[in-house]
């Protein structure tokens, strides 16, 4: 392996021209990405199972899923960091299936930064247009106009003497990007990239991400687990099960409009209500109260609500249930509920006011969902 593939910043021709001169980034057009039927498989397990994916030109989007779900092995098989079993990785009109990941012209960041500790902020963000052969290496002015260029960008235009241990992790972590960006990569791929970072520098980082993108224009995917992450971010969001793609979406359309329960329970908070559909009427276990779910089919079913979407009624005039805690944060009340016969606790929302008279722990009360989504019980997908 080349040291630099080895520390995160695999190749590439492209932000300097034959003549050494320096190209703005900002407002440079990305290229299109598309995924065709990719696998990618272990012994006993799909990794990846016919995954097919279009990334548009420019777009930021987000793998989502839990660990195991096949979200960094799909990044690691656009990068060429893992050959595939079957299937096509396309780079616009360019088939890079058989492409090295030097000759891919990918960018690529990793959470742990991976910055060279003995050179200088400089230095790191030079390191991947100083390391080409010599008969494509830019000259000295020609490199040090690209890093000075890119310290604005990611706006450490004096820190470039500095050394990363000199730095803090959110610093470190928008070098990693620079010398990412330096060589100009055909797409941007970053993994977990605020992973280490703690919660208040991971949201300002994740919002200075957003609008670099904007200026930039790079084609970028980046795994994350976390989904609040993935929602604030992306232009689309990919949510990943079991090697599989469950739904691809807009953060509006993953999160109000889940394509399935998985979906419906993994991204956001979620409630979950099993029971039985007759008639158009759901019936939870261990409820007497019924809900209209039309067009339902007849049989076992879940019901899925959200707890900002339930609210307390009068007695006898909901879904009863045992108040089992009450958490209070900020503004928000927070009521965990026991229901009878159901396996999971259940939350509700309540704005904290003077008015709102708030039940204790061992209270009856009455639970009222006002918008929900109905799904078959089914078993987990098959696999390939």
């Amino acid at each position: 392996m080349t040291p630099a593939t080895a520390f995160g910043v695999l190749a590439l021709p492209g932000s300097i021209d034959a003549e050494g001169a320096a190209t703005a980034t900002a407002g440079k057009a990305g290229v299109a990405l598309r995924i065709e039927k990719v696998c990618k498989r272990y012994p006993g397990v799909a990794a990846l199972d016919g995954v097919d994916l279009d990334i548009a030109p420019g777009e930021l989007v987000a793998l989502l899923g839990p660990s195991g779900s096949g979200k960094t092995t799909l990044l690691r098989a656009i990068a060429g960091l893992l050959p595939i079993d079957e299937g096509r990785v396309r780079f616009g009109e360019i088939d890079a299936t058989a492409l090295s990941l030097r000759e891919r012209n990918v960018g690529f960041v990793f959470q742990q930064y991976a910055l060279f500790r003995h050179m200088t902020v400089a230095e790191n963000i030079a390191f991947g247009l100083r390391s080409r052969p010599r008969n494509r290496r830019p000259g000295r002015a020609a490199i040090q106009r690209r890093v000075e260029e890119l310290l604005a960008l990611i706006q450490l235009p004096e820190l470039g003497g500095r050394y990363p241990e000199q730095l803090s992790g959110g610093q470190k972590q928008r070098v990693a990007l620079a010398r990412a960006l330096a060589i100009d990569p055909t797409v941007l791929l970053l993994d977990e990239p605020f992973g280490a970072l703690d919660a208040k520098v991971r949201v300002d980082l994740r919002r200075w991400l957003r609008h670099l993108h904007d200026r930039t224009g790079q084609t970028t995917v980046f795994v994350t687990h976390d989904q609040e992450e993935a929602l604030e971010l992306a232009d689309r969001v990919v949510v990943l099960r079991q090697g599989r793609i469950e739904q691809v979406g807009t953060p509006d359309e993953v999160y109000g409009q889940p394509a399935s329960d998985y979906v419906f329970d993994f991204v956001g908070r979620a409630n979950a209500l099993e029971g039985r559909v007759s008639d158009g009427r759901f019936l939870a276990a261990g409820q007497s109260t019924t809900l209209d779910v039309d067009d339902a089919a007849d049989g076992p079913a879940t019901l899925y609500v959200r707890p900002h979407d339930v609210v307390l009624a009068a007695a006898g005039q909901g879904l009863d249930a045992e108040v089992a805690a009450v958490r209070r944060l900020a503004e928000r009340i927070t009521l965990e509920l026991r229901l009878r016969l159901q396996p999971r606790v259940f939350e509700i929302d309540v704005v904290a006011t003077p008015a709102v008279s708030v039940p204790s722990p061992g209270d009856r009360v009455a639970i009222q969902p006002l918008r929900y989504r109905l799904y078959p019980r089914s078993d987990d997908p098959g696999r390939c």
